[in-house]
């Protein structure tokens, strides 16, 4: 499925849940957003994005703590993990996502290298319970290459976790 199939199908399923979405995106630069937004009758399940590009921003807009992004780097599941658990809070929705990375072309470094992506997915399921899933991937290609391949695998990991 292409990245917009996979955003339908999500709406779709966050409608019959009655449910709002809101990101978090870093790398990706709001792409995440803009593809969802392209959507007819967005607004019935998209509530908002924060494009927390900078530390501060993740830290003022989200509530990460200065502490962990010094601690691991902006680039890991730790800071994916809080920017997700801010977004979802700081929102009041079932399910948030957050994508932090290097998209390149430079910025890369032995340990994570240019094409590391963090992601987190937070989902407060009926029973009131808060999950969170976070996963990290090494994407391949330019810059806009690596933001693309971001942006569908942040939407569908989501899609998956909403149908299990």
């Amino acid at each position: 499925m292409n990245t917009v199939d996979t955003a339908k199908a999500l709406a779709d399923l966050l409608l019959t849940q009655d449910w709002k979405i809101a990101l978090a995106e870093s790398c990706t630069g709001g792409l995440v957003c803009a593809t969802l937004t392209e959507l007819p009758g967005s607004s019935a399940w998209f509530e908002r994005g924060y494009i927390t590009y900078s530390n501060l921003a993740k830290t003022e807009c989200l509530g990460v703590p200065t502490e962990l992004i010094e601690s691991h780097g902006a680039v890991s599941e730790a800071v994916a993990r809080a920017m997700s658990e801010g977004t979802q809070r700081v929102a009041k929705v079932k399910a948030a996502i957050s994508i932090t990375g290097i998209a390149g072309p430079s910025g890369g470094s032995t340990e994570k290298p240019v094409g590391t992506v963090c992601f987190g997915w937070t989902i407060q399921n009926n029973s009131g319970d808060i999950i969170t899933t976070c996963d990290t991937q090494l994407f391949q290609g330019n810059r806009q290459a690596i933001r693309d391949q971001a942006a569908h695998f942040a939407l569908d990991k989501l899609l998956k976790l909403l149908s299990s």
